[in-house]
């Protein structure tokens, strides 16, 4: 892997067949080249921590799988399920709501205790550019339905462990009610 990052990065910038500036007036007085440079510094020092940021998003994410546990043995929501057979990379932790109502009280309750969880996305065939280019082949009897119970919880790398408990202490909080 490393060497195929190596190999980009060389060929990236070895083989530029211009002289550092492309067009003065957009670089505001740093060359195409440098800023590139500086671009690529940044992605190259994440990339040397990589494996800390995973491990630091997958124990966040273990700690809300762990944490919801109860919540959804009652049956208030659904947790994420990962195959034996499958390895995740900690990219997002979401639940599952009842509803499309209850996902959205429970997003203004949420947002009241300046928590950002968001819906995940809009199935393809209800966007925009999918009701005009797209068309849908059977019945709809998922694809919209999940979309609208999908609520994704913070999850970013270096999130406290005390906001993370907050989170969690907001949604048992919410559900004591529903």
């Amino acid at each position: 892997f490393f060497f195929c990052v190596f190999l980009f990065f060389f060929f990236f910038f070895f083989f530029q067949a211009e002289d550092g500036i492309r067009d003065v007036e957009r670089s505001r007085g740093l060359g195409d080249v440098y800023k590139r440079q500086v671009s690529t510094q940044s992605t190259w020092a994440q990339l040397e921590v990589a494996n800390e940021i995973n491990n630091n998003r997958l124990r966040s994410w273990n700690f809300y799988n762990d944490a919801l546990k109860d919540l959804e043995e009652k049956g208030k929501i659904k947790r994420p399920f990962i195959p034996d057979y499958c390895k995740h990379n900690a990219h997002m932790y979401y639940i599952k709501t009842k509803d499309l109502e209850q996902r959205t009280r429970l997003m203004k309750f949420l947002r009241e205790r300046e928590i950002q969880a968001v819906f995940h996305y809009v199935p393809l065939h209800s966007s925009k550019a999918g009701k005009k280019f797209g068309k849908f082949f059977g019945k709809d009897i998922y694809t919209t339905k999940e979309s609208e119970r999908l609520l994704r919880l913070p999850l970013y790398y270096g999130i406290e462990g005390n906001k993370l408990e907050f989170v969690v202490e907001s949604l048992e909080s919410f559900y004591k009610n529903e």
